[in-house]
């Protein structure tokens, strides 16, 4: 049988709008051959986002977004394919999420614990993540603020390069070296002295030495002094200071009586002490009896007369 060339182009039309139409369905994120659950989420903003975005879960593609629709309240009803041999936990987060620094979207499903899966068209709790341009806000912030310190570096630089700087430059070199100069002669006066009182020094620190050495040992002789002072203090605290105290105040108790004793003109210290008239009498009574020593003296036989015969005396 043969076929007509309007049968061929026929079948070629039809087969061209089927594969067509797959197509298309495939791109709005619909696989025709495959069984798929539906899922929603609601979200606010969805800037960058489109149909036929895919759906990840750890990078991994499980599924794309089938429709979006813009709700009354200004939020906008996304729909997402999900290939129904991946179980989706019933408290799942839908991320939208950037895929590039171009603004691009993508959802990322972030399972949840819950050990119940959530079933054909439900809708699961919707989340925004930040743009990487969001992200990398303070990372252009420090490069903006590197990029003034290098316009700064850059301008020192240009500074350095200038002749009047280097001119400057050469001046500070050349006094550096002749300061340095300066000190390597210093130096070697230094060590030419150092040389030549190497003898006194060692003379010094032999004295040194000497003076530590005896000092070592006045420090063991002071030492024993004062062992020897303890020792003597030790003693002096352990004798009977009482009993001493106590006698010597009893004699000055007594001194102090007698002398009250003297000061009384009861007495006969006391009056001589104190009466003119007793002293005149003694004073008198001495004379006298110096008179009657010098009369004796001159005329004993006045006095006493002797007898060698046993004569009687007159």
């Amino acid at each position: 049988m043969k076929i007509s060339n309007e049968t061929k182009i026929g079948a070629l039309t039809t087969i061209a709008i089927t594969i067509l139409l797959l197509g298309y369905s495939f791109l709005r994120g619909n696989d025709l051959f495959s069984a798929s659950n539906r899922f929603f989420a609601v979200y606010k903003s969805v800037d960058g986002l489109s149909v036929s975005k895919p759906v990840l879960v750890n990078g991994f593609q499980i599924g794309r977004i089938s429709r979006m629709e813009l709700r009354s309240d200004g939020h906008t009803l996304v729909e997402f394919n999900i290939d129904r041999k991946y179980h989706v936990p019933s408290n799942t987060l839908a991320k939208l999420v950037s895929t590039d620094l171009l603004g691009s979207k993508a959802i990322v499903f972030e399972y949840g614990n819950s050990n119940t899966e959530a079933q054909d068209k439900d809708t699961l709790k919707a989340g925004i993540q930040g743009s990487l341009a969001q992200s990398l806000q303070p990372i252009q912030t420090k490069a903006e603020s590197l990029m003034a310190k290098l316009d700064s570096t850059f301008g020192a630089v240009n500074k350095i390069l200038n002749p009047e700087f280097q001119r400057n430059v050469d001046r500070s070199f050349l006094s550096i070296a002749n300061s340095l100069q300066t000190l390597e002669s210093t130096t070697k006066k230094i060590d030419a002295l150092l040389g030549d009182q190497s003898g006194h020094i060692n003379e010094i620190l032999t004295n040194t030495a000497t003076v530590s050495s005896n000092l070592k040992t006045s420090t063991a002789n002071i030492n024993s002094i004062t062992t020897n002072f303890n020792k003597v203090s030790a003693d002096l605290a352990a004798a009977n200071l009482k009993q001493t105290l106590d006698n010597t105040n009893k004699v000055m108790l007594d001194l102090q009586t007698t002398l009250a004793k003297v000061n009384d003109t009861k007495g006969s210290l006391g009056l001589l002490l104190s009466d003119d008239k007793l002293y005149k009498n003694l004073a008198d009574a001495s004379d006298n009896l110096n008179k009657l020593m010098i009369d004796l003296k001159a005329n004993p036989k006045r006095y006493v007369s002797f007898s060698v015969f046993g004569g009687k005396s007159k």
